[in-house]
């Protein structure tokens, strides 16, 4: 985003009761199920969801105690969680179709490790990460608040709180900032769409949603009423994965950065921690975050390259969008590669990745969450590294 003059910027949130998040989050628990059962398992699931109906496909490498069977029961559990049993998708009575099967061995001899060789990469690709100052969780502000929106929308329909009567698992959330000198000063629009029950009016919700958006955005933000829209059709009761089909990995900006920052075009759900896609994707972000987080620039953006079946990064870059004080690029490359091992090996050991941690990414963004030491999610979260930079920099 631009540092200087006034301008617009929008990002967009969806719920975990939308078709693509609905899919996401059964192909993170088919990955969960297969870590709890073995760390160095080897997952590709992909998830189609539609009316009364899951379909999971992909390539699967770990124990045979998990069946299809209880993969099916999982997904079931999962739509549960969420919150689906209406008559057009239902936990209870919707058709689970289980298409695993094994690994390719041409993947597999090229990322297993053996003898002298590491472990490789997954698959080739490009990964970024970003940070910037603009949130106390050091990402962009209109992903930020369009997800923190929906996610306090979630907490009070699943505690059952009076003021979220009525509403359903389906929403999406768009907020768009007025920027002045690169900094956000308020909200010029904020929209909200959330499936409900019968009978409920556009007014009624959104006389229902103001005070909740009010609340999420800083203090004196709120758009002006006619600049707050919604359930513009009017209308929103079909929906979820009976109003329109999902498919895994299709939300790739609501799950990053809102468009604010460079996407390499690799979706994270449904992956195990080999594939670079995402490990690689987290900990750009974690060490972008790092380098925010010590002072050395107020936005930052990194990149890494892979080569499938090679272990070591082709290529790391980082710009730091002239927000940079004294630091040498040049030398904060040579510092990160000191400081983390970038093979995807030293990724997931770094960060502590073949873990069942990855169910709780699939909605609400992957990054700008809270790191729990207990359960040991979001470690790509965590500014550990910050001390060691700023001594690495004179700060």
């Amino acid at each position: 985003m631009r540092d200087k003059g006034e301008y617009l910027f929008t990002s967009e949130s969806v719920s975990e009761g939308h078709p693509d998040k609905v899919a996401d989050r059964i192909s993170d628990t088919v990955v969960d199920a297969y870590l709890a059962a073995d760390p160095y398992a080897r997952v590709a699931c992909e998830t189609l969801v539609t009316t009364n109906r899951i379909i999971l496909a992909g390539e699967v490498r770990g124990p045979e105690t998990i069946t299809k069977e209880h993969l099916a029961h999982l997904a079931r559990l999962a739509v549960h969680d969420i919150g689906y049993d209406q008559a057009g998708f239902s936990w209870r009575n919707a058709q689970v179709d289980v298409h695993l099967h094994a690994q390719s061995t041409d993947i597999a001899v090229g990322v297993d490790a053996a003898g002298n060789k590491d472990e490789g990469a997954g698959d080739q690709g490009i990964m970024f990460g970003y940070a910037c100052t603009e949130t106390d969780a050091l990402m962009p502000a209109p992903i930020y608040y369009a997800h923190l929106i929906l996610r306090r929308i979630s907490e009070l329909r699943r505690a059952q709180d009076s003021r979220a009567v009525g509403l359903l698992p389906d929403a999406k959330s768009q907020v768009t900032l007025k920027y002045v000198d690169g900094k956000p000063v308020g909200a010029t629009s904020v929209v909200v769409s959330i499936q409900h029950q019968e009978g409920m009016t556009a007014k009624q919700i959104k006389d229902m949603l103001r005070p909740i958006v009010a609340a999420a955005l800083p203090a004196g933000w709120m758009p002006p009423d006619e600049e707050f829209y919604v359930n513009p059709t009017g209308n929103f009761v079909i929906g979820g994965p009976d109003g329109d089909c999902g498919l895994t990995g299709r939300k790739i900006i609501v799950d990053t950065y809102g468009g604010a920052a460079p996407h390499g075009g690799g979706a994270f759900s449904g992956k195990d921690p080999t594939k670079v896609d995402r490990s690689a994707a987290y900990v750009c972000r974690y060490l972008a975050k790092n380098i925010v987080a010590a002072g050395l620039a107020s936005r930052a953006t990194l990149q890494l390259s892979y080569a499938i079946g090679v272990s070591q990064p082709l290529s790391l870059y980082v710009d730091m969008h002239g927000t940079e004080t004294d630091v040498d690029p040049v030398k904060l490359e040579k510092t990160l590669r000191g400081l983390v091992n970038l093979t995807p090996r030293g990724i997931r050991e770094h960060l502590q990745m073949n873990r069942p941690i990855y169910a709780v990414t699939s909605a609400f963004v992957h990054f700008g969450r809270t790191p729990d030491t207990d359960l040991g999610t979001f470690t790509w979260e965590k500014t550990d590294l910050a001390p060691a930079l700023k001594a690495a920099f004179g700060r």
